[in-house]
């Protein structure tokens, strides 16, 4: 650990990732350890509602992925690194720590534990998968390359429910959707890997999602071997956090008990 201080959220404080990256990270509630991994163009400060909800039962850790926020971003990238990020996070959030992770910060929550990360239960909400979104995360990809961060930005949220006022925040973090294109890779359910994933994972989509990623859903939960799938009636990728939380926990709660008892 870094340093820390203390804010009206929780706990600030920084950790060093293997490579020297300082990674930031809040903290709030008290309980079990559980980590957020935020989705493209997330960061620790729009897991505040979620966390906020979960902090009720858990100590929840909440981290800018790097190049994101307070983290820093040495190059040059490689989806490893953010495997060894998130490790550093979970080494701070305590032993065992949980994984709750959307779009495709779950898809890096899955790659990282089947490539070793010692955390315990996993959740997803709705992570990517799809030939359709691969080639357009892939076009996002090429727009970054040729230096157009404003279409690549346009691009990637033009099927998206964000208000025009608040895309201006997400302009300083366009350069990662290309970190997050490589974290999805070619867009097809990995079964291999994720058939190395012995975690208790929870997959959750939303009723009112299209209908390709309700099915990557089902595809994803039916490639892990200790796996379930929930459906949020009405819901889509911008899931309500008071909708959400209570599933988590319930979850959560009786991964916990599960182990406890095993």
């Amino acid at each position: 650990m870094d340093e820390v201080s203390t804010t009206l959220s929780g706990v600030r404080g920084r950790v060093t990732s293997r490579d020297g990256t300082p990674i930031a990270y809040e903290r709030y509630g008290d309980g079990p350890p559980l980590v957020l991994v935020s989705g493209a163009l997330g960061t620790a400060e729009g897991e505040r509602s979620l966390g906020g909800l979960l902090a009720r039962r858990f100590s929840v850790v909440a981290y800018d992925r790097r190049g994101r926020g307070g983290s820093g971003d040495t190059g040059p990238y490689a989806v490893e690194r953010e495997f060894e990020d998130l490790a550093a996070v979970v080494g701070e959030a305590g032993a065992g720590a949980a994984l709750h992770g959307v779009g495709t910060g779950g898809v890096l929550a899955l790659a990282a534990v089947a490539a070793g990360l010692p955390a315990g239960a996993v959740s997803v909400y709705e992570p990517p998968y799809s030939a359709e979104a691969a080639e357009r995360w892939r076009q996002v990809a090429a727009l970054l390359g040729q230096g157009r961060r404003a279409a690549a930005l346009d691009l990637f949220l033009a099927d998206s429910a964000v208000p025009e006022e608040l895309r201006f925040g997400v302009a300083d973090l366009v350069h990662t959707l290309a970190y997050d294109v490589a974290v999805l890779g070619d867009g097809a359910v990995p079964e291999r890997l994720l058939a190395g994933v012995h975690a208790r994972v929870l997959v959750v989509d939303g009723g009112a999602s299209p209908a390709g990623t309700r099915h990557a859903a089902r595809a994803v939960t039916g490639a892990l071997p200790r796996a379930r799938h929930r459906t949020l009636t009405g819901q889509t990728h911008e899931v309500g956090p008071h909708v959400l939380a209570p599933v988590l926990e319930e979850f959560l709660t009786e991964d916990r008990e599960t182990v406890e008892a095993a």
